[in-house]
């Protein structure tokens, strides 16, 4: 139980982490959108990348956490489904945060190939974002 708790304060630790990143993206995405007239910087090349790298990571870390959960056995899924609290943490969560990852590899992808940034990439940048915001559980870091 001991590596599960580890792990678990590193997916909450690196979460906070990623608020940071998150925020330093969209600042970044939004000033060369309409600051430089889309000419993407370095900026934005390096904090795009750190944010893909740390959705990954956190990825990985709530998938071993998620397959440690269901297999520790008696794993109801209609139970889980009618509990509102239960669904976001264990279907909700990890699907929008695989979605938000995607996106954010896509969207890597497409500022360090490209001179400059397109609506598209501005669009997909901004649902990713808006999945993580969603997907990201705000109560129970802060206490909200």
């Amino acid at each position: 139980m001991e590596f599960y708790n580890i792990l678990l304060n590193a997916h909450k630790g690196i979460g906070y982490l990623e608020i940071l990143l998150v925020t330093l993206f969209v600042i970044a995405l939004l000033t060369t959108m309409f600051g430089y007239s889309g000419k993407v910087n370095k900026f934005l090349k390096k904090i795009t990348l750190f944010t893909m790298i740390f959705f990954h990571v956190q990825f990985i870390l709530g998938i071993i956490l998620l397959i440690n959960f269901f297999t520790q056995g008696s794993v109801n899924m209609g139970e889980i489904m009618k509990n509102s609290a239960q669904r976001f943490q264990y279907v909700e969560h990890p699907f929008s945060m695989l979605i938000a990852a995607v996106l954010m590899t896509v969207v890597n992808k497409k500022v360090k190939t490209n001179p400059t940034i397109t609506l598209a990439v501005v669009i997909m940048g901004l649902i990713a974002v808006g999945l993580f915001a969603f997907a990201f559980p705000w109560a129970r870091v802060f206490g909200a």
